[in-house]
C-alpha cells in the first residue's frame, strides 16, 4: 500500500505535463483527453483501495529519524482517506463531465493539464505531513486554479482570475508567515513535531498565538469564510462549469476546511480560543451566505454564495468539536466532528451536482439568470431531475444526504448545550429551502422564458456525470451507517488522535 500513496500525486501530475508534450505531436493529440479521463479514473480507484488503510510514506528513501526535518513525509490517516476519496470522486464526475462542455472552448488539451495539476496538488495537500510542502501543495492548486477560473478569457472572467489571484495571494502570504514562525519556534516543518515541541516553547504564548492568527487568516480566505469570501461571488461563477464544480465541492475544502481542521487539531490543538473563531466564522458565513443567495437571480452566483453558507455548517460544527473537545467530552465532539466532516463530504457531491446543472442549463439556454429561463424540466427532463436532487439535497429533504448530515449537526450543537446555534442552523436550513424553492419555479416549472423556448437536452455524457452525482446523493444519506464506520468514523479520529489517546491512558484529554 505504500507504493500507492504517492501515485495519487504523481498520476495526475505526470499526466499533466504528458497532456502538454502530447498537445504538440500530430496524430496523438486527439487522445488527451481519454488520458485525462484515465488519470483522474485511476486515481479514485487507488482512493478507494486505500479505504481503512494508515499508512506514513517517506518519499527519497528518508525515514521517519533523524531526517523527518529534511524530508517529504506523505501521511494516509482517516480525514486524508476520506478527502481523497472526496476530491477524486468530484474531479472523476467533472473530467467526463467536461468531455462535450469543452467542446466550445480552444486549447482543451492546456484544460485538461490545468485540470490534472489542480487534482494533483490536492491531493498533496491532504497527504503533506510537513507543513512546508502543505503550503507549495496549496499554491500548485491555487496557481491552476487562477487559470482555470479565467480559462474563457472574457473580460468577466479574467476581472475574477485576477480577483482571485490577488486575493488568495495574501492569503498565502499569511499562511507562510505563519509556517515561518512555528518553524523558527520548534525548529521543525513536521505536523507532528511542531505540535510535540509547542508546549515546550510556551502554546499560549504571543509568537504561538500571532503564528495561529496568521495561519487561521489565511486559510479562512482559502475556505471563503466571512468576511474573507470577497473573491468566491465572481470567481465560481465566472469559471467553466466543471472548474466552478471543482472550486465548490472540493477545492475550498481541501485548500481551505481541511487544512484550517488540520492546522487547529493536529497542530495547534483544539484550544477554547480557536474555538471560539471557528464558530464565530461558520456562524457568520452561515447567514451572511445564505441571505446574499436568497436575493441573487445569477443562478451560479447564487450557488457560490450557498457554498459559503454550507462551509459555514462544516466550520462551525468542527469549532463546536475543538470546543466541546478542550472540555474533554470526546463523545460530543466526535458527534460534531462526524456531522461536519459528512456534511462537507455530502456538500461536494450536492454543489458540484447543482453546478454541472447550471452549466448544462447555461449551455443550451445561453443565460444564466433565473428569470429568463423557465419550463426547462419539460425540455431538459434529466438535467432538470438531477438539479431537482442537488437542490433537495442541499435545501435538507429527506432521504438525501444534506438533510442526514445537517440533522446531526443540530443535534451536535444541541447536546454541546449550544442551543442558540442549533436555531440558527435550522435557520438557514429554511432560508436555504426557499432561495431553491425559487429555482425550482422560474428554471424549471411556468412558462418558458425567451431563452429556453428552444433548449434542448444536454449531451449524453454531461448528463450520465450528472446522474452519477444525484445517485450520490441519495445513496450517501441511505448508507450513513457504513459510511460512518469506514470514512467518517476513521477521519473525525484523526483529529482527535491526542485526546483519544489520553481517554484510553485514563487522563484528561
Amino acid at each position: 500500500m505504500e507504493s500507492v500513496v504517492p501515485l495519487l500525486v504523481v498520476v495526475p501530475l505526470g499526466a499533466a505535463f504528458a497532456i502538454v508534450a502530447m498537445a504538440h505531436v500530430r496524430g496523438v493529440r486527439r487522445v488527451t483527453g481519454s488520458l485525462a479521463v484515465a488519470a483522474v479514473l485511476a486515481n479514485l480507484v487507488m482512493a478507494v483501495w486505500l479505504i481503512g488503510v494508515d499508512v506514513r510514506v517517506f518519499v527519497g528513501g528518508w525515514g521517519p529519524e533523524p531526517f523527518q526535518t529534511l524530508g517529504i513525509e506523505l501521511v494516509c490517516d482517516g480525514l486524508a482517506r476520506l478527502m481523497l476519496v472526496t476530491i477524486n470522486l468530484v474531479a472523476a464526475v467533472s473530467i467526463v463531465f467536461a468531455g462535450a462542455y469543452m467542446r466550445r472552448f480552444t486549447g482543451g488539451w492546456l484544460f485538461e493539464a490545468l485540470f490534472l495539476l489542480m487534482t494533483g496538488a490536492m491531493n498533496g495537500v491532504v497527504l503533506a505531513g510537513d507543513l512546508f510542502n502543505l503550503f507549495v501543495f496549496l499554491e500548485v492548486a491555487a496557481i491552476a486554479s487562477y487559470a482555470l477560473v479565467g480559462f474563457g478569457c472574457e473580460a468577466e472572467e479574467l476581472e475574477a482570475a485576477f480577483k482571485y489571484l490577488v486575493l488568495g495571494t495574501v492569503g498565502s502570504a499569511f499562511i507562510l508567515v505563519g509556517v515561518t514562525i512555528l518553524y523558527s519556534l520548534t525548529g521543525q516543518l513536521n505536523m507532528a513535531k511542531v505540535a510535540e515541541l509547542l508546549p515546550a516553547v510556551g502554546a499560549t504564548g504571543p509568537a504561538v498565538l500571532l503564528a495561529a492568527a496568521a495561519l487561521m487568516g489565511g486559510l479562512a480566505l482559502k475556505a471563503a469564510m466571512v468576511p474573507f469570501h470577497a473573491w468566491l461571488p465572481d470567481a465560481h461563477p465566472s469559471a467553466p462549469a466543471p472548474i466552478s464544480a471543482m472550486l465548490s465541492g472540493v477545492l475550498i475544502k481541501a485548500s481551505g476546511v481541511y487544512a484550517l481542521a488540520r492546522v487547529v487539531f493536529n497542530v495547534l490543538g483544539p484550544a477554547p480560543q480557536y474555538a471560539t473563531i471557528l464558530i464565530a466564522l461558520g456562524a457568520i458565513s452561515m447567514v451572511v451566505g445564505v441571505f446574499l443567495a436568497v436575493g441573487q437571480w445569477d443562478f451560479k452566483r447564487l450557488l457560490a454564495y450557498h457554498s459559503i453558507s454550507q462551509m459555514g455548517y462544516v466550520v462551525l460544527a468542527l469549532g463546536v468539536g475543538a470546543d466541546v473537545l478542550a472540555r474533554g467530552d470526546v463523545r460530543i465532539a466526535g458527534l460534531c466532528l462526524f456531522g461536519g466532516l459528512f456534511h462537507l463530504f455530502n456538500h461536494a457531491a450536492f454543489k458540484s451536482l447543482l453546478f454541472l446543472s447550471s452549466g448544462a442549463i447555461e449551455q443550451q439556454t445561453g443565460t444564466r439568470q433565473l428569470k429568463e429561463m423557465g419550463g426547462l424540466s419539460r425540455r431538459m427532463p434529466l438535467t432538470s431531475f438531477c438539479c431537482r436532487v442537488g437542490a433537495l439535497s442541499i435545501a435538507g429533504v429527506p432521504p438525501f444526504n444534506g438533510f442526514f448530515s445537517k440533522l446531526i449537526i443540530i443535534i451536535a450543537l444541541a447536546l454541546a448545550g449550544r442551543l442558540w446555534l442549533a436555531g440558527l442552523a435550522v435557520f438557514v436550513a429554511l432560508m436555504t429551502l426557499l432561495s431553491f424553492i425559487k429555482v425550482q419555479r422560474y428554471a424549471l416549472e411556468g412558462d418558458s422564458g425567451p431563452r429556453a423556448a428552444t433548449a434542448r437536452e444536454a449531451p449524453a455524457m454531461m448528463g450520465v456525470a450528472s446522474l452519477a452525482l444525484a445517485v450520490v446523493c441519495l445513496v450517501a444519506g441511505l448508507a450513513m451507517i457504513p459510511l460512518r464506520e469506514h470514512l467518517f468514523g476513521p477521519a473525525g479520529s484523526a483529529l482527535m488522535g491526542r485526546a483519544l489517546q489520553a481517554v484510553a491512558m485514563g487522563v484528561a484529554p
